[in-house]
């Protein structure tokens, strides 16, 4: 059954490392597979993605999540290749830690951007990726030098569009007047909401 109007799968960080992704490498939980399916998204262009979407996220226009398998060449001990058939992705910033609730170093995230076109005279696209990996175990935050064993068969991607907007289900058009109602003051734009858009926005909790 598809989410109700309003309701979507917008995970935390925390979740997606410490949840879904060790379960899925696991192999504990076939029904993940309705939210984040396995696709080798490198293998695919970034705008083809939304529909090797889950299916109870088919109908989301703004991030779609993914586990990706290790490729042959990482197998060996090579690099992953990001090389798609019109672009490349291409990592930006520094990997950085995922934190638990408990102050935990529980896993890390690489960022990319695709950009279109051959390394040399790529152009950027509004298209980025997170890549996710958990860690064998649990690491203390305020042990500075302690470095995590990751697990590197599996990483779990989120792939999304920069809006430019922090939440870009929750648009809100500038500019507008405001008018008096009674005693309220309201944006015009409250009274043309659109029917999907409702304070009922996520559901993060495991399947």
């Amino acid at each position: 059954m598809a989410h109700p109007p309003g309701y979507r799968f917008y995970p935390t960080e925390e979740e997606l490392v410490s949840f879904y992704l060790p379960n899925e490498l696991d192999g504990r939980r076939d029904d993940l597979h309705r939210v984040i399916p396995v696709v080798n998204v490198y293998q695919h262009e970034p705008w083809h993605l939304p529909k090797e979407a889950g299916e109870l996220c088919t109908g989301d226009t703004e991030q779609w999540f993914f586990f990706v398998p290790k490729q042959e060449k990482e197998v060996k001990g090579g690099r992953p290749s990001r090389t798609t058939a019109t672009g490349y992705w291409k990592a930006t910033g520094s990997p950085r830690y995922v934190y638990s609730s408990s102050n935990k170093v529980i896993g890390l995230k690489k960022t990319m951007v695709f950009y279109q076109g051959k390394s040399s005279e790529g152009k950027k696209t509004k298209w980025k990726m997170n890549e996710y990996r958990t860690i064998i175990e649990e690491l203390d935050a305020t042990k500075k030098f302690s470095v995590p064993k990751l697990q590197h068969e599996l990483s779990l991607c989120r792939v999304y569009v920069v809006s430019g907007s922090v939440r870009a289900f929750d648009r809100r058009p500038l500019g507008l007047e405001t008018y008096e109602i009674g005693s309220s003051s309201l944006l015009s734009s409250d009274l043309t909401t659109e029917p999907n858009q409702s304070w009922l926005e996520r559901t993060s909790s495991p399947l």
